[in-house]
């Protein structure tokens, strides 16, 4: 057996193991350098510590654990529950209205957070049981709070296009102005076919009564959408401008987004010692989980090398005679099918670093791709049976909500996203006038 077959080998026994249920980090790092011990020379290793210090002293990678505290930080300050309220009010009058609020309220969020977990968990913990009380089909409410949840996947700043963007080493601030449209895109798709669904079926999400309309109008209606709106905004506007203005690196701006998302903290009243606590542990425990996968990723990245693999598989691919874009969908749907089963960082971690060479070959561009990968990889939180928003939502879902609402639910936004998948691998134009339209700094 040749050793570019061991590198072929090599990456299906990862993948198997990982299916079984075996942690990542050490799946990927000891079954690769169970695979040098015994397939290479004793010097293959030598070089994986200077790649473990590379990993670590990577200047774009600081920005996972600064934007991670953003996310949690915000979390904590309240602010998901005053916009939920706010919009529910502003929209009530429509049907499907508290819908279209949850849409526009997960499309703020994920501007200012980019965290899947907590904008999931807060909004169905807020919103699922008003939705329901009111009338609203189980559904059409769980599938709106788990899709609206998942927009911080593409909408920037989004910890995937970090990862993305130092995996394929390509800069993370084009990759940002990049996804913004795509981003807006998508929202402007779910707030369409709610309207459309609700229109043809109005019983399925009802108006607020008229009386509660009144009252909210009557109580400070512009003094509180000031107030809902400011501090999110102008946070948004920190990070996201000083980046596509051309001010601040990603880095610079994760840093000004976790300063700005304390300062809002303080400012809403709810900064506690205890909190700080809080978010500093589980923003600790995510990036430690993070980079503990990264350094086994860079383990089987290198093992994978030395086994000749990449090499191998362009010759594989070039000898099959495969197009670019057939290329291209093929390597989608595997994404797509894996994000069924395995979690994003770990499609990152294994399948990206293995296709990127072939896309070079073929003169891809690899923003264009990274964003593709990053619309895909934002379905894999909603496909069933290991979609983490829909584990989120389900913690949180009152026990009338079954496992079957939350799939049913989630068809048409899944369908909506590969429709948009589609869209912009036909139309890379896209992407690339987005750019052109953040970037006004440059």
């Amino acid at each position: 057996m040749g050793v570019e077959t061991l590198a072929i080998l090599l990456f299906v026994c990862v993948f198997v193991l990982i299916l079984y249920g075996y942690p990542v980090a050490f799946t990927l790092s000891g079954l690769s350098i169970m695979y040098a011990v015994c397939f290479l020379d004793a010097t293959s290793l030598e070089a994986l510590p200077s790649r473990f210090m590379g990993v670590l002293t990577n200047y774009n990678l600081i920005a996972v654990p600064l934007f991670i505290f953003m996310g949690i930080m915000l979390e904590k300050s309240g602010l998901a529950e005053s916009l939920l309220e706010i919009m529910a009010m502003l929209f009530g009058k429509l049907n499907g209205g508290l819908a279209i609020s949850v849409v526009i309220v997960g499309a703020l969020l994920a501007a200012s957070t980019g965290i899947v977990g907590a904008t999931v968990v807060t909004m169905g913990f807020i919103s699922l049981p008003t939705m329901l009380k009111r009338g609203y089909q189980p559904e059409l409410a769980t599938g709106v709070i788990a899709a609206s949840g998942t927009l911080g996947q593409i909408i920037p700043p989004s910890v995937v296009l970090v990862l993305l963007g130092s995996i394929m080493n390509i800069n993370i601030g084009d990759l940002f102005a990049g996804a913004l449209l795509p981003g807006l895109l998508l929202v402007v798709a779910y707030l369409i076919f709610i309207v459309v669904y609700t229109t043809l079926q109005p019983k399925m999400a009802p108006r607020i009564p008229e009386e509660e309309y009144r009252e909210f109008l009557n109580n400070g209606f512009w003094k509180k959408i000031i107030g809902a709106f400011v501090l999110p905004m102008t946070l948004i506007l920190a990070v996201l401008g000083s980046i596509f203005l051309g001010w601040a690196t990603s880095t610079e701006a994760a840093a000004v987004g976790a300063l700005g998302a304390t300062l809002m903290t303080v400012g809403m009243g709810k900064f506690r010692l205890p909190i700080l606590k809080t978010v500093m542990q589980e923003t600790t425990h995510l990036t430690c989980m993070v980079f503990v996968i990264l350094m086994g990723a860079t383990t089987f990245s290198l093992v994978f090398r030395e086994l000749g693999g990449d090499t191998y598989l362009v010759k594989l691919i070039e000898n099959s005679h495969l197009s670019p874009s057939m290329f291209l969908f093929v390597v989608m749907l595997i994404i797509f099918i894996a994000g069924f089963f395995i979690d994003f960082i770990e499609i990152i971690f294994i399948i990206i670093p293995v296709v990127v060479p072939v896309f070079i070959r073929y003169n891809t561009d690899l923003i264009w791709l990274g964003i593709l990968i990053g619309v895909n990889l934002q379905t894999s939180f909603l496909t069933p049976p290991f979609g983490f928003s829909l584990f989120y939502l389900k913690g949180v879902a009152p026990p009338t909500v079954t496992t079957g609402h939350l799939y049913r639910g989630i068809v048409p936004f899944v369908v909506m996203q590969v429709l948009m998948l589609g869209l912009l691998a036909l139309f890379p134009g896209i992407v690339h006038w987005s750019i052109a339209l953040f970037h006004l700094g440059n």
